[in-house]
């Protein structure tokens, strides 16, 4: 190298300058005292503008995480209740279709669960938009559950349904106490009428100890009152 280019490239060292938060930090631990909040806060901002894509990103991850998390305690007619919502049926696209009705009867003892909470509270505003989820919940069940057309697993399907149809008898008994009236769950119920209809045109030789849950499954069928019908089908150890 000759001391023309060894000069040139001197000169150019000279021109490098540190960045400024670098040097307010190696000044106060020389110095050994801590930079002040105006220095500090300066600092930051350096900083965040040199990341800011990044930190944007961030930013919107924390803010949406948070935001979730605050939803799961929302009630219908909240500002944040859709997220809810959103968190609930990206659960629903990891349950088999034979679990999904019992997955949205779940859903919908929750929205009676709001329900309640409203109530208490006396919130009438919200009383309409809880009762809306909670019959659309109820909806989704019932058309979830005709879907299943292989007799098996309809019948395995109408198993869980029915455990959290029980549920849901119980939770507006409740409702009712505070004079909110919500309806029948009709859908559901004539879903489960089509399932023991089915289940018993799909019965084998009884004997004689089964043929009375036969007779009073078929009782319960004609008086609509499905789900009754279709626990006397299950006491049938033959099926």
């Amino acid at each position: 190298m000759t001391d023309t280019n060894l000069v040139r490239k001197i000169q150019l060292l000279k021109e490098i300058r540190p960045r400024k938060d670098w040097v307010l930090l190696t000044k106060s631990q020389i110095l050994g005292k801590e930079p002040s909040s105006i220095e500090q806060f300066s600092t930051f901002l350096r900083v965040f503008f040199r990341f800011k894509p990044a930190f944007a990103t961030l930013v919107v991850l924390v803010i949406l995480g948070g935001s979730f998390g605050l939803a799961q305690n929302s009630l219908p007619g909240d500002l944040i209740y859709p997220l809810k919502k959103i968190t609930e049926r990206g659960q629903a696209v990891f349950v088999s279709e034979s679990e999904l009705p019992k997955y949205n009867l779940e859903i919908a003892n929750k929205r009676l669960e709001e329900l309640t909470r409203i109530a208490q509270t006396n919130q009438v505003k919200k009383l309409a938009p809880a009762i809306s989820e909670f019959q659309a919940s109820v909806s989704k069940a019932a058309q979830n559950l005709a879907k299943i057309k292989e007799p098996e697993k309809g019948y395995e399907a109408g198993k869980t349904v029915v455990v959290e149809i029980k549920k849901l008898e119980e939770n507006k008994q409740k409702i009712e106490t505070f004079g909110v009236v919500i309806g029948d769950a009709e859908e559901i119920e004539n879903v489960m009428c089509q399932l023991v209809e089915r289940d018993i045109k799909n019965l084998g030789t009884l004997l004689e100890g089964q043929q009375e849950s036969l007779r009073k499954a078929e009782e319960y069928l004609k008086e609509g009152k499905c789900t009754l019908a279709f626990e006397k089908i299950l006491l049938l150890s033959n099926h």
